[in-house]
């Protein structure tokens, strides 16, 4: 799809606010430090994981209330608040180091990534679609996790030096700085978006509002001009409640195969490799490389999911079966390059980073353009939950594998279930819930 050149300068505003976004968001220097800040202080390893259930479940029991929040009133907003409630986490940790502290900090900074999570998705697909540039999303959300991950590295650069000139201190203190400049940038995201009434309040079916002549292209003109409010305009008489997008959502989820599908995906591909990703310090110290190194073989993961995250616009090429083979390629690299157990099967564990960020991009780029109700966010945030219940379930079952058979064997029996997945994609049970309008049926999306 082409974009209009009058369109294309709020494109690139778009892109380059949500980079300086994710990028900020990321460059937390308490991030490499802050296991060491519990451990200083004085917590056992039992109370310094208690501390991560509490966080996974801050997480979990906000998501799907939090979709429902930015569906019903402004993701912006949302995505400015989130930050915010991370950097008083932050700074709760340095001020009062303490067991309740941590606690604390733990539940905000869950509650600042359940806000963001849902909402950052929605309002970028969203301006996209009002732009006529909906195709660009995978490129775009590709990139933006590239950058997330270049914040991370800028962080790890960052808190050594940081660290030796004030200590915690002056990391938590950095780390709340950057956590109010992604706010400051958050509130310069564009949003033009009319609210619209759940689906079971209006009076014609998709269809019918289809097949009218003078319609609109695009579904937010749409809204607009049913509301009889401007561009841009939210009007309160159809602005529904937090409650009535979360049924919306919960419904079109049960009701569209393809949309239940697609949520799914999300979850299966994003879930297991997001946990691993953890674990990534002591498989390399179990290479037998010096703790000073260990950030070095880091390097190469992170450095794999910034080029997985710029493959988007090559991989949306790739056809159901080409998808299974991603998955298959990168389990068969996660699985080799653990199990060679010496610093050069980093280099195997690159590629399989890069490749897992790629097909989570374009798992989430195809629920994306799956979804058609006005609960974005909330199905958006249901595949959020999902992801983050299996990861959940998928600690504790490394925890038991790895106890028993170590990391580089646990690394390789944690990547098999991606077999299934390819399976699952190859005997056409999920890919074959395609939309009647796509227009190109060889490809996932």
């Amino acid at each position: 799809m082409l974009v209009a050149p009058a369109r294309v300068p709020a494109t690139r505003r778009l892109a380059a606010t949500l980079y300086g976004y994710a990028f900020l968001t990321d460059l937390v220097l308490l991030y490499p430090l802050y296991v060491l800040l519990f451990a200083d202080t004085g917590l056992s390893v039992g109370q310094i994981s208690s501390l991560f259930v509490l966080w996974s479940a801050a997480g979990i029991l906000l998501e799907i209330p939090s979709g429902a929040w930015a569906d019903a009133l402004s993701r912006r907003l949302l995505l400015c608040l989130a930050p915010l409630l991370t950097a008083a986490g932050f700074a709760l940790w340095v001020l009062l180091p303490s067991y309740p502290a941590f606690a604390v900090g733990f539940l905000l900074w869950g509650a600042g990534g359940a806000l963001r999570s849902g909402a950052l998705e929605a309002l970028v697909f969203t301006e996209l679609d009002r732009l006529g540039a909906a195709d660009r999303y995978a490129r775009l959300i590709g990139r933006t996790r590239t950058t997330e991950v270049l914040g991370a590295v800028g962080s790890g650069v960052l808190a050594g030096p940081v660290f030796a000139f004030g200590g915690y201190l002056a990391v938590g203190a950095a780390s709340v700085l950057t956590c109010l400049l992604a706010a400051v940038v958050a509130a310069r995201l564009p949003e033009h978006r009319s609210v619209t009434p759940p689906a079971a309040d209006r009076p014609a079916p998709a269809g019918a509002e289809a097949s009218m002549v003078n319609e609109p292209p695009s579904s937010t003109a749409r809204a607009a001009a049913s509301s009889g409010a401007g561009p841009g305009e939210q009007t309160a008489d159809d602005e529904p409640g937090w409650r009535e997008s979360l049924r919306g959502g919960l419904a079109e989820v049960r009701a569209d195969r393809t949309v239940r599908a697609a949520v799914l995906l999300v979850a299966a591909v994003a879930a297991i490799w997001g946990g691993l990703d953890e674990y990534t310090g002591l498989l390399a110290r179990d290479t037998g490389v010096a703790e000073a190194t260990v950030p070095l073989l880091l390097l190469l993961v992170w450095g794999g999911m910034t080029v997985g995250g710029l493959l988007a616009p090559l991989g949306e090429r790739l056809s159901p079966a080409g998808y299974a083979g991603l998955l298959v390629v990168a389990a068969a690299a996660m699985a080799g390059g653990a199990l060679l157990r010496h610093p050069a099967g980093f280099l195997l564990l690159a590629v399989a980073f890069a490749a897992f960020q790629l097909a989570t991009v374009l798992a989430d780029a195809r629920l994306q353009a799956r979804i058609t109700g006005d609960a974005r966010a909330t199905v958006t945030s249901l595949a959020g939950m999902a992801t983050d219940l299996t990861t959940v379930a998928f600690y504790g079952a490394y925890g038991l594998l790895a106890g028993a058979l170590g990391n580089p064997v646990a690394f390789a029996v944690a990547v098999l279930p991606y077999l299934l997945v390819a399976l699952w994609l190859l005997t056409g049970r999920l890919v074959s819930c395609r939309k009647a309008d796509d227009t190109s049926p060889s490809r996932l999306r």
